[in-house]
């Protein structure tokens, strides 16, 4: 019984410790977000001037707008392309063939962002695209794609492929077999990947870096080059709402999945 209760008491302080590591400097950050005064380390009192600030920048508010279109495009159509891309990789019946196609797919995740960067740039500037908002959403695309891919893959191989064919076998067409049956099996897989290419979308910036230009600027660069003047505490409060509104949009996803009913995939067909 004691051994028990030590080896629990040891789990749930090296669970603080963990999530008190993650979460503590962002805690310092939305509080100094409120802070009256221009500083990291004295507090002066509570207030929202920052905030007030931070939406009467045009410029800052024009990069925010740029990386949420970004990345809302991005992780919509890396979404489509990285699943259609999972299912054609699990149809494939030669393990050898997908096995190499898993290992191309995993490059780009294990490849140095600015290896990346360079390259996409000198892809762009050799077919004579102009570098700009067209080139950082493509790239944003790019590297997104293989962390839906990744997503999507184990809850295939979970699938029973059954149930598709016996679909097929009560009258289903191809396409309504897939979007009544195999799409609901993979749809958590689905919108992990998509959330997790949204999150890369917006925190990137090697690769922003290199592939953007004719002005066009996502928060990351913008920051990066106003942040060589000076620390803004305005920046702590873009953070705290970006952390806040990915935080709702996580508590609400979790929620709408977690109180749905199992229905049997071939009774929807009904």
């Amino acid at each position: 019984m004691k051994k028990h209760f030590f080896k629990n008491f040891i789990e749930n302080i090296y669970l603080f410790l963990m999530f008190l590591f993650l979460y503590f400097p962002i805690v310092i950050l939305m509080i100094f977000s409120f802070n009256n005064i221009k500083s990291t380390s004295n507090w002066g009192g509570f207030s929202t001037r920052w905030y007030v600030q931070m939406f009467s920048d045009d410029a800052l508010l024009g990069a925010f707008g740029t990386t949420i279109t970004i990345a809302i495009i991005a992780a919509l159509v890396s979404c489509v392309i990285g699943t259609a891309a999972a299912i054609g990789i699990q149809g494939f019946r030669s393990k050898k063939l997908k096995g190499l196609i898993n290992a191309v797919t995993n490059l780009p995740m294990v490849s140095s962002e600015l290896v990346m960067g360079v390259s996409m740039m000198m892809l762009f500037l050799t077919v004579n695209i102009p570098l700009g908002y067209f080139t950082l959403l493509l790239a944003h695309i790019t590297f997104c794609v293989p962390y839906v891919i990744v997503s999507v893959l184990p809850k295939l191989v979970q699938l029973d492929s059954g149930l598709y064919e016996a679909a097929l076998d009560l009258g289903a067409k191809p396409f309504y077999a897939f979007r009544k049956v195999v799409l609901p099996e993979i749809k958590p897989g689905i919108i992990s990947g998509m959330l997790i290419a949204f999150t890369l979308s917006i925190d990137d910036f090697v690769i922003s870096f290199f592939t953007t230009g004719n002005g066009v600027n996502n928060l990351s660069i913008y920051i990066y080059s106003s942040v060589r003047r000076g620390v803004n505490p305005m920046y702590n409060a873009l953070s705290t709402v970006m952390f806040i509104l990915v935080a709702i949009l996580l508590f609400v996803i979790n929620k709408r999945s977690s109180s749905k009913t199992g229905d049997s995939p071939i009774g929807v067909l009904g």
